[in-house]
């Protein structure tokens, strides 16, 4: 309601759906961007109803998809949001609302996992942990067209099963629901003993007794684990801020000349502005540009609940912020 004027380089839209996902308050407050009240809901798909005069992407009745900034004020779950167009590119006509909105930002991550901080390309082995998440799956999804060999772990049964069924399968399903497998030891034995060249970790343990109060903490594999089945010149992407190194842990990876690297979902907006700004543009657009091919040439298939009302929202939000959401929530208007 009472929308401002449509400025110069916004874009209104018609929302069509809009995907939940965590919002990591600590982060917020670190760049000090908490508030008492947070926008929920960034990623987006929509129909264009208006744009400002400066702007030279779209049109009126443009079908288009993006992810709000960082620091914007407004929420997802509106009916008409305003947007600055760099946050936007067209949704090709084959790709769903829910589909779009729902897969962008795994894309995104595994873009960034994938393409900036490893480089994979075909010949490499890559290791990516609880494959059945909705990034894990679009993670191995990108890894395979792009020519390499994927390992997955499965949590449960279930994800076994689904990670088997995936149309390319992966190379080796390793289940640690029992707790009983060693993921190194299976690693080596894939490889031959020469280990895997990329990992994508879903967490970590740091120390042999960890905080029970975590999510799956038994299933995770300790640091070690994966600095002895990382292969010569490997890449660990970790999504553990808090790693620890002792210096055996360093010295195991300076023997290897392997590398460590932070996978944040937010380092596009974190530049400072001018720089943010203009890496977003060179670098953002012909990334979310090519998640929408992928998935409109179905090589993305992504792991979706059912679409969701908007009357559910609030309900869905809660059960994402606990990180109890095993497939990504989407809500459809």
């Amino acid at each position: 309601e009472n929308l401002p004027p449509t400025g110069d380089n916004d874009v209104k839209v018609q929302v069509r759906a809009c995907a939940l996902s965590w919002i990591d308050t600590k982060l917020l407050s670190e760049i000090k961007l908490e508030k008492e009240l947070l926008p929920v809901g960034r990623e987006i798909s929509g129909v264009v109803l208006e744009v400002g005069r400066k702007v030279t992407f779209f049109q009126p009745d443009d079908e288009v998809v993006g992810i709000l900034p960082l620091d914007s004020e407004e929420s997802g779950l509106c009916e008409v949001i305003l947007v600055h167009e760099h946050y936007l590119v067209r949704k090709p006509e084959k790709v769903c609302w829910v589909e779009a909105a729902g897969t962008v930002r795994d894309g995104v991550r595994a873009y960034t996992a994938l393409h900036y901080l490893s480089q994979v390309s075909p010949g490499k082995t890559v290791l990516v942990m609880d494959g059945a998440s909705p990034f894990g799956t679009i993670a191995i999804q990108l890894a395979q067209h792009r020519g390499a060999k994927v390992i997955s772990t499965a949590y449960s049964l279930e994800d076994k099963q689904y990670l088997e069924r995936l149309r390319s399968p992966v190379a080796r399903v390793i289940d640690v629901s029992n707790g009983k497998i060693d993921v190194a030891e299976s690693c080596l034995e894939e490889t031959g003993g020469l280990g895997v060249d990329i990992v994508l970790d879903a967490g970590v343990k740091l120390y042999s007794a960890e905080d029970e109060s975590t999510s799956k903490p038994q299933l995770l594999p300790h640091k070690h684990d994966i600095i002895t089945l990382l292969g010569v010149g490997g890449h660990w992407i970790t999504t553990e801020k808090n790693l620890q190194l002792d210096p055996p842990d360093s010295h195991s990876l300076f023997l290897k000349g392997a590398t460590v690297s932070f996978l944040n979902d937010e380092i596009w907006n974190l530049s400072n502005i001018q720089q943010g700004k203009y890496l977003y543009i060179l670098l953002m657009i012909p990334i979310l540009e090519d998640i929408m091919e992928k998935l409109s040439s179905s090589v993305f298939r992504p792991q979706l609940d059912e679409p969701i009302p908007l009357y559910e929202a609030k309900v869905s939000m809660e059960i994402v912020q606990k990180n109890q959401a095993r497939k990504r929530q989407v809500i459809q208007f």
